[in-house]
């Protein structure tokens, strides 16, 4: 006869294990993206390290990944964090300008020279005026991440202005399609997630967009020049990973910790990753026989003026703080 004893205590055991497993992971977050998971994205990857690196400390809390705008389209991500639709995401932060204007000089041309130069950036008197109007809409920062990005063309190569005229670009951002404007550009409006199918069907020339979503979108199929970033890179965006203050202040302070600690490490991560990115879009587009230039630093200071004259003067007159915002991030050296 068995030991109704020990069946008991086995029974109980059982039963608090599972109790403990289903304790573990009371707190479901929904982290959304717009970018490819499982193909190597680095801004896929942060969220990946972070929801891994949370479930690893055991406080409750799961992160599931909605990558490849799966769950929310890549240009309402921002709102949907606001409504609470969604607690995390990874998000080039100017999509949002249309509600907070000063959010275009995270993706304002020349404003950042190299990934060096970013880093001193985070932690600049430019980056605290930001990170306010992004608390003040209810959201914080987890992790920073600036990307560099590149020119690529389906007719000619594009190193000066005059190179743009009469191309139909597609612009990540407001500030930059102010600057192809002011070179002659006609300009379509459309989140990197559609380049591909715009650029195949005639709808674009050419585009602009970080080396990341150069690779992952795989843009070498449809163009024929890039302008790489190289030592002179006119364009860099910032893509931090954010998460609703709503959401993180639901948290215990066990909680909070395991999602900054993650966070911090997804940081890291990606500041080592970023400068690779650029030299994987050179290996990637190398492979796929597409011609490679890069610009000359007296070229870079052309677009510069362009841009001096189109977007950093309609910043400075239309964004509230507008001019202060473009001085301060001159300023860091």
């Amino acid at each position: 006869m068995k030991n109704p004893i020990r069946i008991g205590a086995v029974a109980a055991a059982a039963l608090l294990l599972t109790t403990g497993l289903a304790q573990a992971a009371d707190i479901t977050l929904k982290a959304s993206h717009q970018f490819p998971g499982g193909k190597g994205d680095v801004r896929d990857e942060m969220v990946q390290m972070i929801a891994r690196e949370v479930a690893k400390a055991n406080v409750g809390v799961d992160i599931k990944v909605y990558p490849g705008a799966s769950l929310v389209k890549a240009s309402e991500q921002w709102n949907a964090m606001i409504k609470g639709q969604i607690d995390i995401t990874s998000f080039p932060l100017d999509y949002a300008s249309g509600q907070h204007p000063q959010f275009g000089a995270t993706l304002m041309p020349g404003l950042v020279k190299n990934h060096d130069h970013a880093k001193r950036i985070n932690n600049s008197p430019f980056m605290q005026d930001i990170k306010k109007v992004i608390n003040d809409a209810g959201v914080i920062v987890l992790a920073d991440a600036w990307l560099a990005g590149a020119f690529g063309s389906k007719k000619n190569c594009i190193l000066e202005p005059d190179d743009a005229k009469g191309l139909k670009v597609r612009s990540a951002g407001a500030t930059f399609a102010e600057m192809w404007a002011g070179a002659g550009a006609s300009i379509i409006s459309i989140p990197s997630n559609e380049v591909y199918n715009a650029l195949q069907t005639g709808v674009a020339d050419a585009t602009d967009t970080s080396s990341g979503s150069f690779v992952s979108f795989r843009l070498y199929e449809q163009i024929t020049c890039l302008t790489a970033p190289g030592d002179n890179a006119l364009w860099f965006m910032y893509e931090p990973v954010l998460m609703s203050k709503r959401s993180f202040d639901k948290l215990n302070d066990a909680q909070k910790k395991a999602i900054m600690d993650a966070s911090k490490k997804a940081e890291e991560f990606f500041a080592a990753e970023s400068k690779k990115l650029d030299d994987e879009l050179v290996a990637a587009f190398k492979k796929a026989n597409v011609k490679i230039v890069t610009m000359t630093e007296e070229q870079a200071n052309k677009w510069r003026e362009v841009a001096n004259k189109s977007s950093y003067r309609t910043f400075a007159d239309k964004v509230p703080g507008g001019k202060e915002l473009i001085v301060k991030a001159l300023q860091v050296r």
